[in-house]
């Protein structure tokens, strides 16, 4: 009865009634059970400020703990790069995680205290065979009124409707990128277009909204916050701009967070309307709105604004653990005390002490950069984002895009809602696949692979004292030519065969730039140099070999697509290029594009790069860091397969701008 009884009441005497009860003490009045809570100083907050919720879900700060987490598993279908350190996870063996009927005798003790709401996490939770039976179970739970999953996407088409019979009502779905190449080289596999078919299905089944999780990262997407706010325009979808947080295993930067006002500085940019929307106390959410949209977008400020002051949220992991806070490394085995026969007064025994000891903020401690805590897949997969983490320059939030084009065959699939069209144009005559946003001004030429916008009108005649070169012009374009000329004097000029004026250009210096009078390394000092347009194309070759050549054509390795994780190695290379090269300057490009080929005669793959700017200094380095990148991550991917591997002619092929001239390999 007097178990009844504190459970009925979920005020401050229930801790006194449940803990008489659970050790076999008479109950007492509530006058003398009262002085007990007033023992503590978190008794007599909970007597000052009572509250028709549970003592055992209140901690010491009064806040009420009423929405449950709950990792149904520990594996992935998926390998971000974010979520899943490089080195990889020891899994727990299945005997130690926590069964169907447990995680339901645990939900249940969870919901008589007061718990409103549990979301479903992983790993990720669909692939769980028992995944519906455990939602059915869950929704015949008196007292939960929301039942939610957290998914990467990936089989969400198939199962939604089984899922939604079953009692499921709200539904989170993880999506860092609007890119499928750069999706690929995400999470180390394929799958973009089936998240996209996850999304739209459930809008049809009448989800409302269907949230979207994207971490944000500098010099990763952080230039798709515009494409991901459009995406909100006929769809009714909230889509959740996650500030990048620290955990073990992703290396943390500060430098790659994107903090919420930077964000929205940016969309307001293009949306100066944008409405902030009201929203709940407990809410981790600051939510805003484009006028005449169907969806919204939100800010989950972890860092830059937290919101530990009403946090409301508890966590079980996948083996039965019970995380008071995302950011701790504290926990307490639900599974062990249940396996050993706790009895359910036990069980909420410890779970109270384990909320007591909760602290104010970010698990107390002011660094969370250097806190030692699980990887993110072991906790739950709704913050899954990428990259390793070198730091990334920090350019203007839209100085440059994924402007690449894709030579092997990036479709989209034909089943897609036509929304999804939308964001993507073709080009009809060459068949390249443009990425959204992106102004591709500068193109190959098929016969000489010279870069087109460059090298209109004009011809570069070139001094060479030791070419062998006879005087003679390549046929590059209609509208001019290059030549290479052997003739006396210094530096080279710059012609145009229409009015054939030409222009001297400085010869190469004599001496290191480097290096200052003493000899020791130094940087340059741009500062009195005048801003102007500058290119640089480089390239390089991978030699696989038949075999690997064969693999990679038919893509059959086992990492994933080669060519498109290459390709996007290659453009991250060029963006990082002032962290990896000591010397050189941070540039803020305004296009990197990167195009692989497969060349049989050689079995090799051959890489061109390049890059543009406007500034002071040239993007020379620019463009080979992405050559080189590329070449690495060919060979990487392809180490498995043979050793024989070579990578060779990686080398500048043009640049043009600055006062030295332009320069042509012929």
């Amino acid at each position: 009865m007097a178990a009844a009884w504190g459970r009925l009441l979920r005020g401050p005497l229930a801790a006194a009634l449940s803990r008489a009860c659970s050790t076999g003490a008479p109950v007492r009045a509530p006058s003398a059970a009262a002085q007990e809570v007033q023992s503590s100083g978190r008794g007599r907050f909970l007597l000052e400020h009572a509250a028709p919720f549970s003592a055992f879900l209140t901690d010491s700060f009064g806040r009420q703990h009423n929405y449950l987490r709950i990792s149904l598993t520990e594996k992935c279908n998926l390998r971000c790069q974010y979520c899943m350190p490089e080195e990889g996870v020891q899994l727990t063996p299945k005997s130690e995680l926590l069964t169907a009927q447990e995680i339901i005798t645990l939900a249940r003790l969870f919901v008589k205290e007061g718990v409103e709401k549990i979301r479903l996490t992983g790993g990720e939770p669909l692939i769980r065979p028992d995944v519906v039976d455990i939602v059915g179970q869950l929704y015949k739970l008196e007292g939960l009124k929301t039942i939610a999953v957290t998914t990467n996407g990936i089989n969400l088409t198939r199962m939604l409707p089984r899922l939604k019979e079953a009692g499921l009502n709200a539904i989170n779905i993880s999506l860092d990128t609007l890119v499928p190449a750069k999706f690929e080289f995400i999470v180390r596999r394929k799958g973009f277009h089936k998240v996209m078919e996850g999304i739209y299905k459930a809008t049809e089944l009448g989800y409302r909204p269907v949230k979207v999780n994207c971490v944000v990262m500098r010099g990763t997407n952080e230039d798709e916050l515009v494409d991901f706010v459009e995406l909100t325009k006929d769809l009714p979808l909230d889509v959740r701009f996650i500030e990048y947080m620290p955990f073990d295993g992703n290396k943390w930067n500060f430098r790659k967070m994107v903090s919420y006002k930077e964000m929205l500085d940016t969309i307001k940019q293009q949306w100066p309307e944008l409405l902030k929307l009201p929203c709940e106390t407990s809410s981790t959410a600051k939510s805003y709105k484009v006028p005449h949209f169907q969806g919204q977008i939100s800010f989950i400020t972890s860092m830059s604004e937290h919101f530990c002051g009403s946090c409301n949220r508890l966590r079980i992991t996948a083996d039965g653990n019970l995380k008071v806070c995302l950011f701790g490394n504290s926990e307490v085995s639900l599974r062990d005390h249940l396996r050993s026969g706790a009895s359910e007064e036990e069980l909420v025994q410890i779970i109270g002490a384990a909320v007591g000891r909760k602290k104010k903020q970010h698990a107390g401690m002011f660094n969370i950069s250097q806190m030692k805590n699980r990887p993110m897949i072991l906790i739950e997969p709704a913050l899954m984002s990428f990259l390793r983490c070198q730091d990334a320059p920090q350019n203007h939030p839209n100085s440059e895009r994924w402007g690449h084009t894709f030579s092997h065959g990036l479709t989209l699939r034909p089943g897609l809602p036509k929304q999804m069209g939308k964001a993507f144009m073709k080009k009809k005559r060459t068949g390249q696949l443009f990425l959204p946003r992106s102004h591709p001004k500068q193109q190959w030429s098929t016969k000489t692979g010279i870069l087109q916008t460059h090298l209109r009108n004009f011809c570069v005649f070139q001094k060479d004292p030791d070419s062998t070169f006879d005087t003679k012009c390549l046929e590059a374009f209609a509208v001019g030519r290059v030549s290479v000329s052997k003739e006396e004097g210094p530096g080279s000029e710059l012609c145009t065969r229409d009015s054939g004026s030409c222009t001297k250009v400085p010869r190469a210096s004599d001496s290191l730039t480097h290096t200052d009078e003493e000899g020791r390394a130094a940087m340059v000092d741009v500062g009195g140099k005048p801003d102007s347009r500058r290119s640089a194309v480089a390239c390089a070759v991978v030699s696989l070999g038949e075999k690997a050549f064969g693999m990679v054509r038919q893509n059959q390795v086992k990492k994933g697509d080669v060519l498109a994780v290459a390709q996007i190695a290659g453009i991250q290379g060029a963006k990082l290029t002032s962290q990896l090269i000591p010397l050189c300057h941070n540039i803020p490009l305004n296009h990197v594009e990167v195009s692989l080929s497969l060349d049989e005669t050689r079995f090799a793959v051959v890489i061109r790069s390049s890059c543009q700017t406007w500034g002071r200094t040239g993007v020379e380095m620019e463009a080979l860091t992405a050559a080189s990148l590329a070449a690495l991550t060919v060979y990487d991917m392809c180490k498995a397969v043979t050793q024989n591997i070579v990578i060779e002619e990686v080398k500048l092929l043009s640049k043009t701008g600055g006062q030295r001239g332009d320069f042509l390999r012929i």
